[in-house]
This record gives C-alpha cells, structure tokens and sequence, in this order.
C-alpha cells in the first residue's frame, strides 16, 4: 500500500499541469469534518464542507471546522461547492466558508439543498445553489460531473464521479447498500458498474464500517422492534436520533401512531429539518400524530413521545440537558428512553454519562446493545467487496473514517485485485496527485483543527485547551506578591488564593514562608525581572503543591514591581 506515515512529508512541489491534486482538509483519519478539495488547470472543486463534534478533553468547544486556510489565497479559483447529503459532518461548515466567499456555487440534492438553504438562513447568507439528482450531468470549470444515486441513513444521497483530462474519480460520499430501503431507493450498482467500464482511476470510498464484516441491516427492520418497545412502555417515551434522519423519525411516528401516542419534536435543528422533510414529501406524518412541545403537559404519560437530539452525549443537545435536569421535559421513574443510533468513536463517555444521568433520574433507557433500535448507515465490509468487484478501480483511497476504517478498506481493495501499489492511505492535509492514472502522496499542508466556541472561531488554540482541562481538573492558585524596586524588598504578600482546589486558603500558610525567602534570594542575587520572579514563585508554588497536595493546578503568579 502507497502509505506515507513512514516518510518525512513537506510541502508539495508545484502542480503539473496534467495531474489532478486532492486535498483532504478533514475526514481522513476522523469520523466526520469531511472536506476534500480536487485542483485541475488552476480551478478548485470541493465535495463536502462538514464539521467534527467536540471530545470531553475539549472542553467548552462547540464545533471543529475543517481548517480553510490552504484555500485563503484561492478563493477565486473555487468553481463549485458538492454536497453528497445532508449530514451534519458533510454541510456543518458550509456557513463558515461561505463567510469567506459567499457566491461559491453550492450543488447537491433537494433534499440536501433545502437543508443547507435552511442553515444558511439563519447565518444571514443567501447562496448560490442548484439542484442536481441522479443521472445528471454538470460542467464547474474543467470538472464534468456525473451524479449516482445511493442509498444512506438520510434521503436523496449522491456519490458524484468527477471527470478529468488527467484521470477519473468516483467519490461514494457515505453509502450502504440496503436492498430494502424506506424510499425505495438504493444505490445505483449499474452506474457504478458503467463508470467502472468507462474507467475508474481513483475510487474513493466510505471508510466508516470497513472493520464490520458481512452487510449492514435493513433499515425495514427496526420499525417492527420500535413498535414492540413502544407497546410495552407504560409512561413517556423519549428517542434520540440524530436531527437529519429522517428514516428514523418516520419510523417513530408510525410507531406512535399505532399505539395511540402523540409525538412532540424536541430541539430547534430537530423541529427545523423534520418541517422540510415534510414540506419536501420525504416525511409523511400521519393525521394528528405532531403536536407541539408545548402541548405535552396536557397529555397523559402513556400517550406522549418526545422525539429529540443528543443520541452522541452532546452538552447542549436536548437528551444532555435533560439528564442533567436543565431542560423543561423532567425525565422521570418509569419513563422509557431509546437512543436510536451508533456510538461515534470517541463519544462513548460522553454517551455514558447521558445514560447514567437518565438512569439515576428512574427511566429505563434502551441503547442499540439492547434491542435492534439502529443500524447503520454506511457500508460494511461485504459491501466494500460487492462494489470494488464491480468498480474495478484502477486505484483506491480510503476515505471517511479512523486509521483503523481506512487500512481495513484498504484491504478489502486489495483483496478485490487491485494493485497495493495503487492503494493510497492518507491523512488530513497530505497532498494526492493522480496522473497518468496513477495517484500517490507528493507532500503535506497544514490542517489544523479550527475551533468554534461561542461567536469566537479559530481564535482558541489547543494551548488553550490543555489550560481549560488543568483548570477543570486540578483548579489554581493565584499569588500576589509587591517589591520595592529601590530598596529591592517586599511590599506586600504574598497573598494565595485558589479555586477549584479542595483544600481551604489556610492550607497555604506554610508555603507563605518559603515563597518570600525564593524571592529575597532571587532580589539578592540581583534578579529584579519580573517575569523571571514571577518564574521563581510558580516554581516554589508548583513543587510544594505537587508534593503536599498531589495536584498539579494552573499557577497564576502576579509580582508588580513598584
């Protein structure tokens, strides 16, 4: 396999002119913030804007946004902006470039388009778009379109197959392969297969299930084990999904309907996309079964289902918030919650704190280890096999997923036949030229994470990060200390006063000693800096806290020479 961990990356050499250069700045190595921008004759196409939800050791981060950077002195050689559905980890950025330039032509799906159009509103920009749908054909610059239908956990799915001078590649977006769908329909094996005869030079496909062996579930099959769950709850069901899918929401109004229940939708983004699903013919509420959150307190128990985001443990999602009783639906003994989905890798803490949450609070809460209440939405390893038997691609990189996802895609190609020497592994911001068919790592950009908190973007830094974990877990210590410059001798101090630590300010007393003796030392040997004094005080501090109290607190010297 072309694998370049083993090799010290630089930046790229200049572009030939008849290669086509790929750029992943999210997605690779990383479930979700997936973007991948493809140069060809100067112009710029990109296929998927998304973001990446925060970890516990990022804490008060709202989002991670791919980093933009590599396109600030580009942005007039954008063509075009692809988007293959309607998930949060492929559109959640969107606004954020748009904010940079905002008439890059936008193209993807009704359903995709109507929802990013949405999200988009409420930033206060009004795009440039277009609705494409399978079978079509689009021209953005020197990049001739083709657009395949597939199947995943939202409607109106696209892979898009880009076609160049310099060679020819199939992006899958996410896919599975569900032979039932709810919609009826699947993914296009025979474009697939047509492309293939026409010649596939890289084939870049979904990475997410590669590990999974075999096909992944029928989406059909949840509906029958829903409504068994939801006929033997006896108080208020509350599911967890997340706000875009709509197979699942559909699934759950059926259920309801059939046991007599009213389902209320919880959360804006969850009110926002179901209202476009049903504007849009892709979600059909049967007569009466949506009410208004508002009306769930005239309801009894027994007849209400709340229909809510937070199946990923995130702090402000609603799930959160009602677990940690900061919500105005009070979970309650007896109520029935069900977390309709996967666990993302990396947000099985946060997961498990919601349900310990909600299990402390007396509900019975119901995950897919539980019962078959999710499945997939990306294709497993049979799958892999099926398509690349098909395809035939000439090269392969594996996109969509942890290191883990892609060598296990990977081998699945190669098992297929296809040329481990045109097995291309890659990072984020490691640079792919395909020429001549042949695709390989030529260099690195960097991609850093770009963090939003609050109105504030790419202005936090992981520095600030390791500081808000020490500040969380270990607390600090200020001390203040006044020094006479003239006659080199304390003023005043020094005062210590600590947050976040256990421990009483009088814990302190026996350090105040050894702090003034470091720092007349320090003035007697000359030292009158004040960054160097300040240096000398966290010093004492920090070794007497680390040997007496165990801790390692953030330690925030102030020492004003007057």
């Amino acid at each position: 396999m072309n694998n370049a961990l083993t090799q010290e990356l630089k930046l790229p050499p200049k572009m030939d002119r008849e290669a086509v250069r790929i750029v992943a700045l999210g997605g690779l190595g990383e479930v979700g913030r997936n973007m991948t921008v493809f140069e060809y004759h100067g112009k710029l196409l990109i296929v998927d804007c998304g973001v990446l939800f925060p970890e516990e050791d990022q804490p008060g981060v709202d989002l991670i946004l791919p980093d933009f950077s590599y396109l600030d002195d580009r942005l007039d050689d954008i063509v075009g902006l692809v988007l293959t559905h309607g998930h949060e980890d492929h559109i959640g950025a969107v606004p954020y470039l748009l904010r940079r330039k905002a008439d890059i032509p936008i193209l993807g799906s009704k359903l995709t388009i109507a929802l990013i159009e949405a999200k988009l509103k409420e930033h206060r920009i009004k795009p440039i778009t277009r609705v494409v749908k399978e079978d079509d054909l689009d021209q953005l610059g020197p990049f001739d379109l083709e657009f395949v239908a597939v199947n995943h956990s939202i409607p109106d799915a696209l892979a898009v197959f880009i076609r160049t001078g310099a060679g020819n590649i199939l992006h899958t977006g996410d896919f599975k392969m569900d032979q039932l769908p709810l919609d009826a329909r699947i993914t296009d094996l025979r474009a697939f297969a047509r492309l293939g005869e026409e010649g596939v030079d890289l084939f870049m496909t979904d990475s997410t299930n590669a590990e999974v062996p075999g096909f992944t579930a029928l989406e059909k099959d949840i509906g029958p084990v829903l409504e068994n769950l939801f006929g033997h709850a006896e108080r208020r069901i509350i599911v967890a999904s997340f706000s875009s899918h709509i197979h699942r929401v559909q699934q759950v109004l059926n259920a309801a309907d059939a046991h007599g229940r009213k389902v209320a939708l919880v959360g804006r983004s969850m009110v926002r996309n179901m209202k476009i699903a049903e504007e849009l013919g892709y979600l059909e509420v049967p007569r009466g079964a949506l009410i208004d959150i508002k009306e769930v307190d005239n309801l009894p128990d027994d007849q209400v289902v709340l229909m809510c985001t937070g199946s990923q443990g995130e702090p402000m999602a609603a799930l959160s918030r009602m677990a940690n009783r900061s919500h105005r639906v009070e979970v309650g003994d007896g109520d029935t919650v069900i977390l309709a989905s996967s666990l993302i890798p990396g947000n099985e803490n946060s997961v498990f704190k919601v349900i310990n949450g909600l299990m402390k609070l007396g509900a019975n809460v119901i995950s897919k280890a539980d019962a078959k209440i999710h499945v997939s939405g990306h294709a497993s390893g049979g799958e892999l096999l099926y398509c690349y038997n098909i395809v035939k691609p000439r090269g392969v990189l594996p996109v969509h997923g942890e290191w883990r996802h892609m060598l296990a895609n990977a081998r699945h190609a190669e098992a297929t036949g296809v040329d481990p020497e045109n097995i291309v592994l890659a990072d984020d911001g490691w640079v792919v030229d395909l020429k001549d068919g042949r695709a390989e790592v030529v260099g690195a950009v960097d991609c850093n994470y770009v963090f939003v908190d609050g109105s504030s973007v790419g202005e936090i830094t992981e520095a600030d990060l390791k500081d808000r974990l020490v500040l969380s877990g270990e607390g600090f210590v200020t001390i203040f200390m006044a020094i006479n410059s003239q006659s080199k001798s304390l003023l005043a101090g020094p005062e210590i006063h600590a947050r976040g630590v256990a421990e009483s300010d009088s814990v302190f007393d026996s350090i105040r000693p050894k702090v003034t003796k470091a720092v007349e030392d320090a003035l007697k040997d000359g030292t009158t800096d004040q960054y160097q004094l300040q240096q000398v005080v966290r010093r004492t501090v920090g070794r007497w806290a680390s040997s007496k109290l165990r801790r390692k607190p953030m330690i925030v010297p102030m020492v004003v020479i007057v």
